[in-house]
Protein backbone atom coordinates (compact mmCIF):
# COMPACT_ATOMS: atom_id res chain seq x y z
CA UNK A 1 0.00 0.00 0.00
CA UNK A 2 1.45 3.38 -0.78
CA UNK A 3 0.54 7.13 -1.89
CA UNK A 4 2.18 9.52 -4.09
CA UNK A 5 1.22 13.13 -5.86
CA UNK A 6 0.66 13.33 -9.53
CA UNK A 7 3.10 16.33 -9.97
CA UNK A 8 1.07 17.22 -12.94
CA UNK A 9 -2.01 17.85 -11.25
CA UNK A 10 -1.02 19.48 -7.83
CA UNK A 11 -0.75 23.17 -7.79
CA UNK A 12 0.08 23.47 -4.47
CA UNK A 13 -3.33 25.04 -3.02
CA UNK A 14 -2.08 23.72 1.05
CA UNK A 15 -5.92 22.10 1.04
CA UNK A 16 -4.19 18.69 1.67
CA UNK A 17 -1.51 20.36 4.34
CA UNK A 18 -4.60 21.43 6.14
CA UNK A 19 -6.53 18.34 5.84
CA UNK A 20 -3.57 15.91 6.78
CA UNK A 21 -4.25 14.83 10.84
CA UNK A 22 0.00 13.83 11.15
CA UNK A 23 1.20 16.80 9.64
CA UNK A 24 3.41 14.58 6.99
CA UNK A 25 2.40 16.37 4.36
CA UNK A 26 4.72 20.23 3.11
CA UNK A 27 4.65 22.07 -0.22
CA UNK A 28 7.78 22.63 -1.93
CA UNK A 29 7.95 24.50 -5.04
CA UNK A 30 4.31 24.14 -5.18
CA UNK A 31 4.01 20.79 -5.30
CA UNK A 32 2.63 18.63 -2.36
CA UNK A 33 5.05 16.18 -0.40
CA UNK A 34 4.58 13.32 1.47
CA UNK A 35 6.85 12.69 4.56
CA UNK A 36 6.95 9.51 6.64
CA UNK A 37 4.69 10.56 9.26
CA UNK A 38 1.78 9.76 6.95
CA UNK A 39 -0.31 6.54 8.32
CA UNK A 40 -2.28 6.45 4.98
CA UNK A 41 -5.65 7.65 6.94
CA UNK A 42 -6.81 8.99 2.96
CA UNK A 43 -8.00 12.87 4.32
CA UNK A 44 -5.89 14.18 1.72
CA UNK A 45 -7.07 12.23 -0.77
CA UNK A 46 -10.47 13.35 -0.18
CA UNK A 47 -9.65 16.92 0.17
CA UNK A 48 -7.50 17.44 -3.07
CA UNK A 49 -9.95 19.09 -5.57
CA UNK A 50 -7.79 18.48 -8.18
CA UNK A 51 -7.06 14.58 -7.36
CA UNK A 52 -3.54 15.04 -7.53
CA UNK A 53 -3.21 12.82 -4.53
CA UNK A 54 -3.62 8.56 -5.06
CA UNK A 55 -3.28 5.85 -2.40
CA UNK A 56 -2.03 2.23 -4.27
CA UNK A 57 -3.27 -0.85 -2.38
CA UNK A 58 -1.83 -3.83 -3.33
CA UNK A 59 -4.32 -6.16 -2.74
CA UNK A 60 -2.74 -9.81 -1.70
CA UNK A 61 -4.45 -13.05 -2.54
CA UNK A 62 -7.94 -13.66 -0.70
CA UNK A 63 -7.89 -16.17 1.88
CA UNK A 64 -11.28 -15.97 3.42
CA UNK A 65 -13.11 -18.96 1.46
CA UNK A 66 -14.12 -21.85 4.20
CA UNK A 67 -14.20 -20.01 7.07
CA UNK A 68 -17.69 -20.14 9.38
CA UNK A 69 -17.86 -19.59 13.36
CA UNK A 70 -17.39 -17.26 15.98
CA UNK A 71 -14.43 -17.77 18.55
CA UNK A 72 -13.72 -16.59 21.81
CA UNK A 73 -10.22 -17.39 23.25
CA UNK A 74 -11.07 -17.65 26.74
CA UNK A 75 -8.49 -16.63 29.57
CA UNK A 76 -7.91 -18.11 32.65
CA UNK A 77 -5.58 -17.39 35.26
CA UNK A 78 -4.65 -20.29 38.13
CA UNK A 79 -8.17 -21.67 37.25
CA UNK A 80 -10.62 -18.89 37.62
CA UNK A 81 -11.51 -17.22 34.21
CA UNK A 82 -11.18 -13.27 33.71
CA UNK A 83 -14.10 -11.63 33.48
CA UNK A 84 -13.61 -10.53 30.09
CA UNK A 85 -13.90 -13.71 28.16
CA UNK A 86 -16.99 -14.13 29.72
CA UNK A 87 -18.47 -10.28 28.35
CA UNK A 88 -16.65 -11.55 24.63
CA UNK A 89 -18.88 -14.86 24.61
CA UNK A 90 -22.05 -11.95 25.68
CA UNK A 91 -20.87 -9.97 22.22
CA UNK A 92 -19.81 -13.10 20.22
CA UNK A 93 -23.58 -14.48 21.07
CA UNK A 94 -25.18 -11.01 19.10
CA UNK A 95 -22.49 -11.63 16.70
CA UNK A 96 -23.22 -15.34 15.79
CA UNK A 97 -27.07 -15.15 15.80
CA UNK A 98 -26.87 -12.47 13.43
CA UNK A 99 -24.66 -14.51 11.04
CA UNK A 100 -26.54 -17.35 11.34
CA UNK A 101 -23.15 -19.52 13.14
CA UNK A 102 -22.19 -21.61 16.13
CA UNK A 103 -20.25 -19.45 18.83
CA UNK A 104 -17.19 -21.31 20.57
CA UNK A 105 -15.21 -20.92 23.09
CA UNK A 106 -11.43 -21.96 23.69
CA UNK A 107 -9.54 -22.63 26.81
CA UNK A 108 -6.05 -23.66 27.48
CA UNK A 109 -4.76 -24.68 30.50
CA UNK A 110 -4.87 -27.37 33.15
CA UNK A 111 -7.54 -29.24 35.39
CA UNK A 112 -10.13 -26.66 34.12
CA UNK A 113 -13.17 -29.06 33.88
CA UNK A 114 -14.81 -26.91 36.41
CA UNK A 115 -14.96 -23.86 33.84
CA UNK A 116 -16.69 -25.66 31.24
CA UNK A 117 -20.14 -24.68 32.19
CA UNK A 118 -19.37 -21.52 32.83
CA UNK A 119 -18.44 -20.86 29.29
CA UNK A 120 -21.56 -22.13 28.04
CA UNK A 121 -23.79 -20.72 30.09
CA UNK A 122 -22.03 -17.35 29.24
CA UNK A 123 -23.26 -18.16 25.63
CA UNK A 124 -21.04 -20.82 24.32
CA UNK A 125 -22.48 -23.03 21.80
CA UNK A 126 -18.85 -24.80 21.84
CA UNK A 127 -16.08 -25.51 24.41
CA UNK A 128 -12.67 -26.38 22.84
CA UNK A 129 -10.43 -27.74 25.80
CA UNK A 130 -6.82 -27.86 25.61
CA UNK A 131 -5.64 -29.16 28.66
CA UNK A 132 -2.62 -30.58 29.24
CA UNK A 133 0.00 -29.71 32.10
CA UNK A 134 2.07 -28.00 29.60
CA UNK A 135 -0.73 -24.91 29.43
CA UNK A 136 -0.92 -24.37 33.44
CA UNK A 137 0.77 -20.83 33.00
CA UNK A 138 0.59 -18.96 29.52
CA UNK A 139 3.64 -19.06 27.58
CA UNK A 140 3.79 -17.34 24.18
CA UNK A 141 5.33 -20.11 22.23
CA UNK A 142 3.38 -22.93 23.11
CA UNK A 143 -0.57 -20.84 23.39
CA UNK A 144 0.49 -19.60 19.59
CA UNK A 145 1.39 -23.28 18.36
CA UNK A 146 -1.48 -24.79 19.74
CA UNK A 147 -3.81 -22.14 18.72
CA UNK A 148 -2.56 -21.51 15.64
CA UNK A 149 -3.12 -25.08 14.48
CA UNK A 150 -6.48 -25.60 16.00
CA UNK A 151 -7.62 -22.47 13.69
CA UNK A 152 -5.99 -23.47 10.84
CA UNK A 153 -7.83 -27.22 11.10
CA UNK A 154 -10.92 -25.69 12.21
CA UNK A 155 -11.18 -22.26 10.24
CA UNK A 156 -13.03 -19.77 12.36
CA UNK A 157 -14.35 -16.31 10.61
CA UNK A 158 -13.96 -14.57 13.52
CA UNK A 159 -11.81 -14.56 16.58
CA UNK A 160 -12.02 -12.33 19.92
CA UNK A 161 -9.80 -11.84 22.30
CA UNK A 162 -9.57 -9.96 25.51
CA UNK A 163 -6.80 -6.96 25.40
CA UNK A 164 -5.11 -8.12 28.67
CA UNK A 165 -1.55 -8.35 29.37
CA UNK A 166 -2.25 -12.09 28.04
CA UNK A 167 -4.29 -11.08 25.31
CA UNK A 168 -1.97 -8.13 23.71
CA UNK A 169 1.02 -10.53 23.71
CA UNK A 170 -1.01 -13.44 22.37
CA UNK A 171 -2.89 -11.54 19.48
CA UNK A 172 -0.26 -10.56 17.37
CA UNK A 173 1.48 -13.32 17.70
CA UNK A 174 -1.60 -15.58 16.07
CA UNK A 175 -2.01 -12.79 13.58
CA UNK A 176 1.30 -13.04 12.21
CA UNK A 177 1.43 -17.12 12.20
CA UNK A 178 -1.81 -16.69 10.47
CA UNK A 179 -1.19 -13.97 7.94
CA UNK A 180 -4.45 -11.99 8.74
CA UNK A 181 -5.37 -8.82 10.45
CA UNK A 182 -5.80 -7.62 13.50
CA UNK A 183 -7.22 -4.60 15.15
CA UNK A 184 -6.74 -3.80 18.69
CA UNK A 185 -8.55 -2.15 21.17
CA UNK A 186 -11.86 -2.58 20.05
CA UNK A 187 -14.53 -0.69 21.32
CA UNK A 188 -17.49 -1.98 19.32
CA UNK A 189 -18.46 -4.87 17.03
CA UNK A 190 -20.68 -5.28 14.54
CA UNK A 191 -20.93 -6.95 11.13
CA UNK A 192 -22.18 -5.85 8.15
CA UNK A 193 -24.82 -7.05 5.50
CA UNK A 194 -22.07 -9.17 3.76
CA UNK A 195 -20.88 -10.50 7.07
CA UNK A 196 -17.75 -8.57 7.44
CA UNK A 197 -17.14 -8.04 10.99
CA UNK A 198 -16.81 -4.11 11.41
CA UNK A 199 -13.92 -3.58 14.43
CA UNK A 200 -14.49 0.80 16.01
CA UNK A 201 -11.65 1.75 17.76
CA UNK A 202 -10.17 4.90 19.23
CA UNK A 203 -7.67 6.64 16.05
CA UNK A 204 -5.59 9.44 16.15
CA UNK A 205 -5.28 10.08 19.63
CA UNK A 206 -8.96 9.29 20.71
CA UNK A 207 -9.90 12.08 18.50
CA UNK A 208 -12.42 10.00 15.77
CA UNK A 209 -13.58 6.47 15.94
CA UNK A 210 -12.38 4.16 13.36
CA UNK A 211 -14.35 1.24 11.52
CA UNK A 212 -11.95 -1.30 10.24
CA UNK A 213 -12.85 -4.53 8.40
CA UNK A 214 -10.44 -7.47 6.75
CA UNK A 215 -11.97 -7.78 3.95
CA UNK A 216 -9.64 -10.66 2.35
CA UNK A 217 -7.92 -13.05 5.00
CA UNK A 218 -9.33 -14.78 8.51
CA UNK A 219 -9.77 -15.34 10.50
CA UNK A 220 -11.02 -11.59 11.13
CA UNK A 221 -9.51 -10.61 14.73
CA UNK A 222 -9.44 -8.04 17.24
CA UNK A 223 -9.02 -7.38 20.59
CA UNK A 224 -11.29 -6.09 23.08
CA UNK A 225 -10.66 -4.52 26.88
CA UNK A 226 -12.68 -5.49 29.77
CA UNK A 227 -15.68 -3.41 30.69
CA UNK A 228 -16.44 -2.50 26.88
CA UNK A 229 -18.95 -5.11 26.58
CA UNK A 230 -21.61 -6.95 28.88
CA UNK A 231 -21.75 -10.37 29.70
CA UNK A 232 -25.46 -12.53 29.39
CA UNK A 233 -27.25 -13.33 32.22
CA UNK A 234 -27.35 -17.28 32.37
CA UNK A 235 -30.60 -19.01 32.34
CA UNK A 236 -31.92 -20.32 35.52
CA UNK A 237 -32.00 -24.18 35.10
CA UNK A 238 -29.21 -26.35 34.56
CA UNK A 239 -27.58 -27.12 31.83
CA UNK A 240 -25.97 -30.35 30.55
CA UNK A 241 -23.98 -30.94 27.22
CA UNK A 242 -22.63 -33.70 25.33
CA UNK A 243 -18.59 -34.29 25.57
CA UNK A 244 -16.65 -34.78 22.16
CA UNK A 245 -12.57 -35.92 21.67
CA UNK A 246 -10.36 -34.65 19.18
CA UNK A 247 -11.55 -35.96 15.61
CA UNK A 248 -15.47 -35.43 16.21
CA UNK A 249 -15.64 -39.02 17.72
CA UNK A 250 -18.82 -38.57 20.41
CA UNK A 251 -18.65 -40.48 23.80
CA UNK A 252 -20.38 -40.72 26.74
CA UNK A 253 -20.61 -38.09 29.22
CA UNK A 254 -21.94 -34.58 30.21
CA UNK A 255 -21.16 -30.90 31.57
CA UNK A 256 -23.15 -29.55 34.09
CA UNK A 257 -23.39 -25.98 35.57
CA UNK A 258 -26.00 -25.25 38.24
CA UNK A 259 -28.32 -22.59 37.13
CA UNK A 260 -28.34 -22.82 33.24
CA UNK A 261 -30.28 -24.30 30.60
CA UNK A 262 -27.74 -23.72 28.11
CA UNK A 263 -26.85 -26.40 26.17
CA UNK A 264 -23.20 -27.08 24.57
CA UNK A 265 -20.31 -29.12 23.28
CA UNK A 266 -17.21 -29.98 24.54
CA UNK A 267 -14.25 -31.08 22.16
CA UNK A 268 -11.35 -32.20 23.84
CA UNK A 269 -8.39 -31.55 21.91
CA UNK A 270 -5.10 -33.08 22.52
CA UNK A 271 -2.58 -29.99 22.16
CA UNK A 272 0.72 -30.78 20.20
CA UNK A 273 3.36 -29.17 22.52
CA UNK A 274 6.83 -30.09 21.29
CA UNK A 275 10.03 -29.37 23.33
CA UNK A 276 11.38 -27.30 20.59
CA UNK A 277 8.58 -24.93 20.94
CA UNK A 278 9.20 -24.16 24.59
CA UNK A 279 11.85 -21.54 24.38
CA UNK A 280 11.47 -19.86 28.09
CA UNK A 281 10.14 -21.72 30.97
CA UNK A 282 8.04 -20.07 34.19
CA UNK A 283 10.10 -20.13 37.40
CA UNK A 284 8.18 -18.59 40.02
CA UNK A 285 5.24 -16.10 39.36
CA UNK A 286 5.67 -12.83 41.88
CA UNK A 287 2.19 -11.09 42.48
CA UNK A 288 2.71 -7.64 43.05
CA UNK A 289 -0.26 -4.82 44.63
CA UNK A 290 -1.07 -6.92 47.48
CA UNK A 291 -4.02 -5.66 49.23
CA UNK A 292 -4.59 -3.29 46.11
CA UNK A 293 -8.11 -3.57 43.95
CA UNK A 294 -8.15 -4.22 40.73
CA UNK A 295 -9.76 -1.09 39.36
CA UNK A 296 -10.74 -3.32 36.33
CA UNK A 297 -12.82 -5.52 38.79
CA UNK A 298 -14.01 -2.94 41.12
CA UNK A 299 -17.42 -2.34 41.52
CA UNK A 300 -17.06 1.53 43.02
CA UNK A 301 -13.83 3.47 41.96
CA UNK A 302 -12.65 7.17 43.03
CA UNK A 303 -10.75 8.86 40.84
CA UNK A 304 -8.49 11.84 40.92
CA UNK A 305 -7.22 13.78 38.49
CA UNK A 306 -5.00 17.64 37.44
CA UNK A 307 -7.50 19.40 39.85
CA UNK A 308 -5.48 17.74 42.84
CA UNK A 309 -2.63 20.00 42.35
CA UNK A 310 -0.25 17.79 44.02
CA UNK A 311 0.51 13.87 45.14
CA UNK A 312 0.22 14.44 48.78
CA UNK A 313 -3.37 15.43 47.93
CA UNK A 314 -3.84 11.89 47.12
CA UNK A 315 -4.86 11.15 50.18
CA UNK A 316 -8.46 12.48 50.52
CA UNK A 317 -9.22 10.40 47.57
CA UNK A 318 -7.70 7.28 49.02
CA UNK A 319 -10.01 7.68 52.19
CA UNK A 320 -13.52 8.41 50.09
CA UNK A 321 -12.63 5.19 48.36
CA UNK A 322 -11.43 3.53 51.65
CA UNK A 323 -14.71 4.58 53.36
CA UNK A 324 -16.81 3.15 50.54
CA UNK A 325 -15.00 -0.08 50.34
CA UNK A 326 -13.61 0.70 46.78
CA UNK A 327 -10.29 1.37 44.58
CA UNK A 328 -8.85 4.42 43.74
CA UNK A 329 -8.16 5.83 40.24
CA UNK A 330 -6.59 8.01 37.94
CA UNK A 331 -6.41 10.14 35.22
CA UNK A 332 -3.89 9.88 32.81
CA UNK A 333 -2.62 13.77 33.84
CA UNK A 334 -2.00 12.44 37.21
CA UNK A 335 -0.29 9.51 35.92
CA UNK A 336 2.38 11.38 33.93
CA UNK A 337 2.79 14.11 37.14
CA UNK A 338 4.19 11.20 39.07
CA UNK A 339 1.27 11.74 41.57
CA UNK A 340 0.32 8.04 41.28
CA UNK A 341 1.31 4.61 39.48
CA UNK A 342 0.06 3.87 36.35
CA UNK A 343 -1.60 1.04 37.64
CA UNK A 344 -4.31 3.16 38.79
CA UNK A 345 -4.62 4.89 34.97
CA UNK A 346 -8.26 4.91 33.73
CA UNK A 347 -8.78 5.98 29.84
CA UNK A 348 -7.90 5.11 26.65
CA UNK A 349 -4.05 4.34 27.25
CA UNK A 350 -4.88 2.92 30.86
CA UNK A 351 -7.70 0.56 32.18
CA UNK A 352 -11.34 0.35 30.62
CA UNK A 353 -13.72 0.58 33.85
CA UNK A 354 -17.58 -0.12 34.10
CA UNK A 355 -18.08 -0.01 37.93
CA UNK A 356 -21.50 0.71 39.23
CA UNK A 357 -20.21 3.90 40.87
CA UNK A 358 -17.51 6.04 39.36
CA UNK A 359 -16.60 8.97 41.25
CA UNK A 360 -14.07 11.88 39.35
CA UNK A 361 -12.64 14.10 41.32
CA UNK A 362 -10.61 17.01 39.47
CA UNK A 363 -10.99 15.51 35.95
CA UNK A 364 -11.92 17.79 33.61
CA UNK A 365 -12.96 14.95 31.10
CA UNK A 366 -10.74 14.87 28.42
CA UNK A 367 -11.99 12.64 25.61
CA UNK A 368 -9.26 9.63 26.30
CA UNK A 369 -10.49 9.43 30.14
CA UNK A 370 -14.23 9.22 29.39
CA UNK A 371 -13.28 6.38 26.16
CA UNK A 372 -12.38 4.37 29.76
CA UNK A 373 -15.10 4.89 32.56
CA UNK A 374 -18.46 6.04 30.30
CA UNK A 375 -19.89 2.89 30.80
CA UNK A 376 -20.29 2.99 34.21
CA UNK A 377 -23.60 2.86 35.80
CA UNK A 378 -23.67 5.81 38.02
CA UNK A 379 -20.87 8.54 37.20
CA UNK A 380 -20.60 11.47 40.05
CA UNK A 381 -18.23 14.60 38.58
CA UNK A 382 -16.85 16.86 41.20
CA UNK A 383 -15.18 19.58 39.44
CA UNK A 384 -15.00 23.89 40.23
CA UNK A 385 -15.23 23.94 36.32
CA UNK A 386 -19.35 23.96 35.78
CA UNK A 387 -18.29 23.61 31.76
CA UNK A 388 -15.89 20.48 32.07
CA UNK A 389 -16.90 17.79 29.33
CA UNK A 390 -17.09 15.38 32.59
CA UNK A 391 -20.38 16.84 33.31
CA UNK A 392 -22.26 16.23 29.71
CA UNK A 393 -21.71 12.03 30.86
CA UNK A 394 -22.29 12.50 34.78
CA UNK A 395 -25.29 11.12 36.79
CA UNK A 396 -24.79 13.46 39.26
CA UNK A 397 -22.35 16.69 38.96
CA UNK A 398 -21.16 18.82 41.96
CA UNK A 399 -19.45 22.12 40.84
CA UNK A 400 -17.65 23.02 43.44
CA UNK A 401 -13.85 22.73 45.08
CA UNK A 402 -12.94 19.27 45.46
CA UNK A 403 -10.44 19.67 48.86
CA UNK A 404 -14.00 21.34 50.50
CA UNK A 405 -16.42 18.72 48.70
CA UNK A 406 -14.48 15.50 49.25
CA UNK A 407 -13.72 15.66 52.24
CA UNK A 408 -17.39 16.56 53.69
CA UNK A 409 -18.57 13.56 51.47
CA UNK A 410 -16.40 11.08 52.92
CA UNK A 411 -17.37 12.69 56.56
CA UNK A 412 -21.09 12.22 55.99
CA UNK A 413 -20.59 8.73 54.53
CA UNK A 414 -18.40 7.39 57.42
CA UNK A 415 -21.57 8.98 59.55
CA UNK A 416 -24.15 7.33 57.74
CA UNK A 417 -22.03 3.57 57.49
CA UNK A 418 -21.56 3.53 61.53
Amino acid sequence: MGIYVIAEECTGCRECVQACPTGAIEVFEDIAVIGSACNLCGACVNICPFEAIKIEVERAGVKAEGYKGVWVVSEQREGRLMEVSLELLGEGRVLAEKLGVDLSAVLLGSGLDHLIGKLISAGADRVYLADDPGLKDYQGDTYTRVLVDLIEERKPEIVLIGATMIGRALAPRLAARLKTGLTADCTGLDVDQDGKLLQTRPALGGHIMATIICPDHRPQMATVRPKVFKKIDPDLTRQTSSVWQAGLVRQAGSARQAGSARQGEVIRLQPRIEEADIRTRILEVVKEMKGEINIAEADIIVSGGRGLGRAENFKIIEELAATLGGAVGASRAAVDAGWISSYHQVGQTGKTVAPKLYIACGISGAIQHLAGMQSSECIVAINRDASAPIFDVATYGIVGNLFEVVPLLTGELKEALK
